[in-house]
């Protein structure tokens, strides 16, 4: 198996730039990422699954990596229609979760 490399970011203007994001690789901690930060992680190739948790919903993602591939995803935590409504008369709202797969390049 050769190594491949798996980037978060969470830069998006979609992103209302709320709470911190739990992410977890395969069902270990990966990173906690708050709003205009990134990492990545060295993986195996194969088949993955990332899982995004805003303390209020998780979003899985299966997917595969190739050999030598670096593959870039956005995540983003984004309001409902009805999250700040919600947010100004109790106190909280939900905010979802989007994961856009960005890029896949082959590593050099």
């Amino acid at each position: 198996m050769s190594d491949c490399r798996v980037t978060i970011v969470r830069d998006s203007p979609k992103d209302n730039q709320q709470r911190q994001l739990i992410v977890k690789l395969d069902d270990k901690h990966f990173a906690t990422l708050f709003y205009g930060k990134k990492a990545t992680i060295t993986v195996p190739s194969g088949p993955h699954r990332l899982r995004v948790d805003n303390t209020f919903l998780w979003k899985n993602l299966p997917f595969d990596i190739a050999p030598g591939e670096h593959i870039t995803f956005q995540l983003i935590n984004r309001s409902g229609k009805l999250t700040w409504w919600m947010v100004s008369v109790i106190g909280a709202g939900p905010m979802y979760i989007s994961i856009e797969r960005q890029s896949a390049e082959k590593l050099s």
